[in-house]
């Protein structure tokens, strides 16, 4: 083994899905259920086991995501119902809680057509509105054309309806600019005198309808991009705290004392100190990046100064090298995979010193978290 160490991390499935799970459900970044029967099913070597209860960490994973999109659906149609003025009957957005990935799937299915049928009468009455606008009073560009060959116009009704049924296909999240562009559109009915002069409008009406509704499904797609993005980063922000969290409670099981870093005045900047109340002079500096990549080097509090000193240094280094394998196969168990990418042996380098940054807590506090986490 070695004193200065880097290796790539691998999270175990389980640990991903439940990650992603607790995200959902707002419970932290502990395992729970079967993410945790996975992951010791791994550990006991269990293959068989592990892959039922890995595939019911996906099922329930992939139907809480179900459900989320759902929730989201609901807020936007009930924010649009508001900015048109409109009564929406939408279900209640479903807190997914302790319900099994079957019920959040049925529930999913029931709310589909509910959310579909929501959407559609939210145009109709946009619809309504626009056409309650333009035919408030009788238009009296809408006449008969002289000339018996000239076909017959339409009547008021007849526009009327045809105008309901073409608008009917804006979707109700249309911005205002994209809405007031159809409705100047159709407002142009109100000067038509024939059958075809009407038809032109509404065909423009229909281009108009065609091109807001584009822009709609770009503003949809977008923020869908958006939305996983956030869920990226929010799990990569996860798997980063979990990676930091088990290497912690794996060294402060061997008794050694784990200080954070405080590089970026917060707790959580992936960079850890090793120390032991029988190491007045060494410490293990560690730094976690994007839950990846681990780098790890033992470094001395003051300089060496004799022969003695280094002897000493190699025996901390040899002894830092055994903790490290043993945290290992801890975080093993823990659904952490970790390859040696480099090493360098005890006893090859003089040790560098350890820079002085300010540190704002001391080992008091961290021997009482310590404490607290094995009360």
């Amino acid at each position: 083994m070695s004193s200065g160490i880097e290796a790539e991390v691998v999270l175990d499935a389980a640990v991903v899905l439940s990650l992603g799970m607790n995200r959902v459900l707002g419970h932290g970044a502990g395992l729970a259920g079967r993410g945790a029967e996975a992951l010791a099913a791994l550990a006991e070597g269990r293959a068989e086991a592990r892959a039922a209860a890995l595939a019911e960490v996906e099922t329930h994973e992939r139907a809480l995501r179900e459900v989320v999109e759902r929730n989201a659906r609901i807020a936007a149609l009930a924010e649009t119902a508001a900015k048109i003025g409109a009564e929406a009957a939408l279900p209640e957005r479903l807190q997914p809680g302790e319900r099994s990935a079957a019920e959040l799937t049925a529930w999913c299915a029931a709310t589909d057509p509910l959310l579909d049928e929501a959407e559609r009468r939210l145009s109709e009455h946009l619809a309504a509105q626009v056409a309650t606008q333009i035919f408030t009073a009788p238009a009296e560009g809408l006449k008969a054309e002289t000339g018996k060959s000239a076909p017959p116009p339409p009547t008021g009704d007849d526009v009327r309806r045809n105008l309901e049924r073409i608008m009917a296909r804006l979707l109700p999240d249309a911005a205002e600019e994209e809405r007031r562009a159809v409705a100047e559109a159709a407002g142009l009915l109100a000067g038509t005198g024939t059958a075809e002069e009407a038809e032109d409008v509404l065909q423009e009406v229909r281009l108009r309808i065609q091109d807001a509704n584009r822009r709609v499904e770009e503003r949809r797609a977008e923020e869908r991009r958006r939305a996983a993005e956030r869920d990226a980063a929010e799990q990569a922000a996860a798997e980063r705290r979990y990676v930091l969290d088990s290497i912690t409670a794996a060294f402060e099981d061997m008794g050694y004392e784990v200080q954070a870093g405080f590089e970026t005045l917060t707790a959580d900047d992936g960079t850890l100190t090793l120390t032991k109340g029988a190491w007045p002079d060494h410490s293990v500096k560690m730094k976690v990046d994007d839950a990846a990549h681990v780098r790890a080097s033992m470094v001395r509090e003051r300089p060496a100064e004799s022969e003695d000193d280094r002897r000493v240094d190699v025996e901390r280094e040899r002894e830092w090298c055994e903790a490290f394998e043993a945290a290992r196969d801890r975080l093993r168990d823990a659904g952490i995979r970790s390859d040696v990418a480099w090493r360098l042996e005890p006893g090859v380098r003089e040790l560098p010193v350890a820079a002085r940054p300010g540190q704002t807590r001391g080992r008091a506090s961290q021997r009482e978290r310590h404490r607290e986490r094995h009360n």
